[in-house]
């Protein structure tokens, strides 16, 4: 047991200390992971109403760094948002493993630093902003910049994702430009969906907290700008769907397309579900994991519209005891 405990270790260290494009590439997916999993823990402090739980910052209360007992905040809220808290460190320790693991890759690979170097620094503004978030008593604009900087920096992450595991050739396009900026309009729309969701959960019932601040808007007209706009994602899938399929594009392409439309069609179910039954808390957490799933799934299929060429060799590692050469 101990021997397979310090082998894990080992592969574990080399993984980041002597990195091949195959462990930065899953170590790029373990942050991809991560930041969804955040989306989907900050969205639970939103709906058991945790926002205020530690209601100091950094420390949890005015002189602790943990959660202690408190009349004012019941220990759950306190144990939901310092748990969402301690995964910003879990992030936060998986960016910079990302970070020194592409520093170390041998040959070393300019694109891949800079993608790493984005993480641990877009985790420490995620940090701040959430001090912020804290010490505004939830206003729902840090609250919705806190959500929304978590989608920012998984572009980043999915782009590791990828790069780690093609070459540095120049970009070679899969389908026409016409079909690219189709895919790129519904990257845009996606986004524009999940800043939508933002306002609909600043005005409604889950804000964070049952005294925090709303958005002064009509809930059911920011509803159905929300849903007009999800709306729009789906009939953009199907035109791009069409698209690839006349197009006769790569089947890599056309699958992760497809996948997306199947989470589109699922997460509208789970929305009109969540309205009809007064936006129950479990499904609202559901509603924005899956919301991060279908972030990721866009951004990976504008990424297979291209080839970037093998990878490059990896450099030889040296030998301890290089063999004698022949005189």
């Amino acid at each position: 047991m101990a021997d397979e405990v310090l082998s894990l270790v080992t592969r574990a260290r080399d993984a980041v200390w002597r990195p091949t494009a195959a462990s930065l590439r899953l170590l790029a997916l373990l942050s991809v992971i991560g930041n969804a999993g955040i989306i989907a823990t900050g969205g639970a402090v939103r709906v058991t109403e945790s926002g205020l739980g530690c209601p100091e910052w950094p420390k949890c209360t005015g002189d602790s760094l943990v959660p202690t007992h408190s009349p004012e905040h019941p220990a759950v809220h306190m144990a939901i948002e310092f748990g969402n808290r301690m995964l910003t460190f879990v992030v936060l320790a998986l960016g910079l493993l990302v970070f020194v693991a592409a520093l170390r890759l041998a040959p070393r690979r300019r694109d891949l630093v800079l993608l790493a170097a984005a993480q641990p620094l877009s985790v420490v503004a995620q940090a701040i902003i959430g001090g912020i978030v804290v010490l505004t008593e939830l206003h729902p604009a840090s609250v919705s910049l806190h959500f929304l900087l978590s989608p920012a920096l998984l572009i980043f992450c999915v782009a590791l994702w990828v790069r780690a595991g093609e070459g540095d050739a120049p970009p070679r396009a899969l389908v026409g430009p016409a079909v690219r900026r189709l895919a790129q309009a519904l990257v845009a729309a996606t986004g524009a969906v999940l800043v939508a969701g933002t306002v609909v959960t600043g005005t409604g019932p889950h804000a964070g907290d049952a005294d925090s601040r709303r958005f002064g808007f009509d809930i059911e007209d920011v509803t159905r700008v929300h849903s007009l706009l999800a709306w729009t994602t789906v009939a953009l899938t199907v035109a791009l769907l069409a698209a690839l399929h006349r197009a006769d594009a790569p089947r890599d392409v056309r699958r992760r397309t497809l996948g997306l439309f199947a989470l589109e069609l699922g997460q509208g179910v789970l929305g009109y579900v969540q309205y009809f039954l007064g936006v129950p808390a479990p499904l609202v957490v559901l509603h924005m994991l899956v919301a991060s799933l279908m972030w990721i799934a866009v951004l990976r299929i504008l990424l297979s519209m291209r080839d970037r060429g093998p990878l490059p060799a990896a450099a030889p590692s040296p030998t301890r005891n290089p063999a004698p050469q022949p005189a």
